[in-house]
């Protein structure tokens, strides 16, 4: 594995970074107090190309590769974690499932306009009595001729007011032996008639962007969007969480690094005892863990996306550069507010903030609990990863950049 950055993650990283720093840091504050989600951010990351960055060029992406996809992912969330709750739904739950599972018309279809940031996508798998416990889903869709009926609710959905189109997982066999087998995805347009949809409020962060419920009410969904085969909805989410996870532990890396810079700054500015308070060793302390935090989360997610590029299963790395990720970033913005003393705790500084959006990456797209099970099942040699039939395809420059005649556009 050679981690250097070549020209054009680099050029991704920059451009992200800027449009991050300049565009949405200086008014990010103001719709975090105000609960809403800035209304030029989804246009503006659709107009640079952020909603497409890893797809090929053909599907209407920008042809770069998975570790670019990471790059852009941690740049945001070092400003803001709503930005990459975006890339993590619309790219990563949704818009790779139709990359790994999607047939050329579906591709055509619901993949293209969506990776030219056309169109936004969000990802229904959540349900009010069903979690971490997928087998427990109760949203239905029942086959009848050449459409299936619709029926359920998704809640906690990312982008669900402001998305054109859902991945949804629904149980189209109630009577399977092991209910995990029941289970179908269908790619669902949100403006169909029987769908509504609500926002969240008050939650405790990621209040800059848009959390919200979808429900279906004997909606028709042709048999034409349901993705992959019927029964391989299990399967089909289980992928798009290894694709958001992987979205999530990039992300929670920047926010690491926003804590560390942060609270470097503090140090230098704040003054103690006649001193800096960064001379003091208990300060010094809380700012190498965060360091550590920061390269070893780093090199966890890299090696995630390296594996990604090269087509390799990476279930259980990306399982532990979340979990690690996700928890350092929840650490490092708890010592930062300590750094910061009485003015951590307010929201004139940023440190406050990260604290509230850090919470939430421990808990969505597995527990760090759950993916604590994973990684003892994988070294007890409990767990085993099985052989699916679409796997994430690999990165081939020669294909992702290839945009002649037989392209979709």
């Amino acid at each position: 594995m050679n981690f250097a950055l070549n020209d054009e993650q680099m050029m991704v990283q920059k451009m992200v970074r800027e449009f991050a720093q300049r565009e949405v840091a200086p008014i990010i504050k103001h719709y975090d107090r105000k609960q809403e989600m800035a209304p030029f951010i989804l246009p503006r990351m659709g107009e640079l190309g952020i909603l497409g960055i890893c797809f090929p060029v053909r599907d209407g992406g920008q042809g770069m590769d998975y570790i670019a996809l990471g790059l852009a992912c941690e740049e945001l969330e070092a400003v803001d974690s709503t930005l990459r709750v975006i890339l993590s739904v619309h790219v990563g739950l949704n818009s790779m499932a139709l990359l790994q599972w999607g047939s050329d018309e579906q591709k055509r279809r619901w993949l293209l306009p969506q990776a030219r940031g056309e169109k936004y996508a969000c990802f229904g798998l959540t349900e009010p009595n069903a979690g971490t416990d997928v087998a427990a889903i109760r949203s239905t869709a029942r086959r009848s001729g050449d459409v299936y009926i619709l029926n359920g609710e998704k809640m906690w959905i990312s982008l669900a007011t402001k998305a054109h189109h859902a991945l949804v997982i629904a149980r189209t066999n109630p009577d399977a032996p092991d209910p995990h087998d029941g289970l179908s995805a269908f790619m669902v347009a949100l403006d169909s008639e029987g769908v509504s949809s609500g926002d969240i409020h008050g939650k405790l962060g990621v209040r800059a962007g848009s959390t919200g419920w979808l429900a279906f009410q004997d909606v028709a969904v042709p048999v034409a969007d349901r993705l992959g085969e019927e029964g391989e909805g299990f399967k089909i989410a289980m992928s798009c969480l290894d694709n958001g996870r992987y979205t999530v532990a990039a992300g929670a890396t920047g926010l690491i690094r926003a804590c560390l810079e942060a609270s470097v700054a503090y140090a230098h500015e704040r003054r103690a005892f006649g001193r800096e308070i960064g001379q003091l060793q208990l300060v010094q302390q809380k700012i190498a863990h965060m360091v550590q935090y920061y390269d070893a989360a780093r090199l966890l997610y890299m090696r995630a996306g390296w594996m990604k590029n090269q087509g390799q299963r990476n279930t259980k790395e990306t399982s532990l550069a979340k979990w690690y990720a996700t928890d350092a970033s929840f650490e490092a913005a708890s010592q930062a507010i300590q750094i910061h003393g009485a003015y951590g705790y307010s929201d004139e500084y940023n440190v406050e903030r990260y604290l509230r959006n850090s919470k939430g990456a421990v808990i969505y797209e597995g527990t760090s609990e759950i993916h604590q099970l994973m990684q003892a099942g994988y070294a007890l040699d409990y767990r085993k990863d099985a052989p699916i039939r679409c796997e994430l395809p690999p990165y081939d420059p020669d294909y992702w950049q290839y945009s002649e005649e037989q392209s979709f556009s």
